[in-house]
């Protein structure tokens, strides 16, 4: 028995062998692809489990979704009475929506990777990847704007207000900050929403009216004015935790004794703040910036409604309305395909902006 594991030993070294060198050779590179590797799994596993819990609800979604198959097919609209039982289960079964949860998550993990096909919406039946094309797009550009604005302005209100601590300035910023992050999101979009119809400053929809193709400067110019209000909506609802998160960073990192160390050498404070600290903050920032951007996904279903935005999040609201098997699916996974690519991107900066982060090294 000692003999067996001693040789499994080997050969198990023998077959790593490639990867052990690649680890020690490209540290960083071998992370990203077992994060990869581990995203995958964990997208396997979400889909499985979506397909688990519908196949645990009750009939009315697949009912629904077989009825509208059978309006589409000539047999049964032809025939005297389509809904009947016998109709159904043959319906059913012709879709495969009688077979275990397992075997139908098989068969769509099949037509999306083999056919590329990410079936057919329930109610319109236009094709999924085409109505989630260019509304994916839409709501990654408005949430990249988004967090771009919130982690620039939240950085220098943090490093700006760390630096008057105790003050009255700290003391109104802190209060502030407080309120609007405790204020309702929702509220202060609707807010928003009646200030754009009362004073005629601003459009109350977030997307002009004329597409890309038409006048391409026009449309940049035009977009950025709709969106002025739904990015302030958006800024307002995350910079009260954010700045405060990087404010509390910056305070306790002025406090370490490398500081005062420092600051011993008769370094001047912009250095200090700039070269020292500030770099020390990004570490927390980076960490929980794959959270924010998933909270401004979030957030951007309300965002869309009330805005009348052609996103992603728009979208998933009508498809859940609508007990839209296929679409519903599909916004799932791709929401979780981004906070999970996201949570690899924090990880590679952090090991690009913290030299003491080496994966892979002991």
């Amino acid at each position: 028995m000692t003999r067996f594991k001693y040789r499994v030993r080997q050969y198990s070294a023998q077959l790593l062998a490639p990867y052990t060198r690649l680890r020690a050779k490209h540290p960083l590179f071998t992370f990203i692809i077992g994060r990869m590797g581990a995203m995958v799994t964990m997208l396997f596993v979400l889909g499985l489990a979506v397909f688990f819990l519908m196949s645990l609800t009750p009939g009315d979604i697949v009912d629904n979704y077989v009825r509208s198959q059978m309006l589409m097919t000539q047999d049964f609209r032809q025939a005297d009475n389509i809904y009947t039982e016998e109709a159904i289960a043959q319906m059913r079964a012709r879709l495969g929506l009688d077979q275990p949860f397992y075997v139908q998550y098989a068969r769509w993990l099949r037509q999306v990777l083999v056919e590329r096909d990410l079936g057919r919406t329930m109610i319109s039946r236009a094709p999924v990847l085409f109505l989630i094309r260019d509304r994916m797009i839409n709501s990654l550009i408005l949430n990249l704007i988004s967090l771009f604005f919130l982690t620039i302005i939240s950085f220098a209100l943090g490093i700006y207000f760390s630096s008057k601590v105790g003050t009255r300035v700290d003391i109104v910023a802190t209060f502030v900050a407080l309120f609007l992050h405790a204020f309702p999101g929702i509220l202060l979009l609707i807010l928003l929403q009646l200030f754009a119809s009362a004073s005629g400053l601003f459009p109350i929809t977030a997307y002009p009216p004329f597409p890309f193709s038409e006048d391409p400067v026009g449309f940049s110019f035009s977009y950025l004015y709709h969106i002025f209000l739904p990015l302030l909506g958006a800024f307002l609802g995350g910079i009260g935790g954010t700045m405060r998160m990087i404010r509390a960073t910056m305070l306790d990192q002025l406090g370490q004794p490398y500081i005062t160390s420092i600051r011993s050498r008769g370094v001047s404070e912009r250095r200090i703040y700039f070269a020292h600290a500030f770099r020390n903050t990004l570490n927390p920032y980076i960490t929980s910036s794959a959270n924010l951007f998933a909270s401004l996904f979030s957030g951007s279903l309300i965002l869309e409604i009330i805005f009348s935005y052609p996103g992603i999040g728009r979208l998933m609201y009508e498809a859940v309305r609508q007990e839209d098997i296929n679409l519903v699916l599909t916004n799932i996974m791709f929401i979780s395909f981004l906070v999970l690519l996201g949570m690899i991107v924090a990880d590679i900066l952090l090991a690009i902006v913290d030299p003491r982060i080496r994966y892979g090294k002991a």
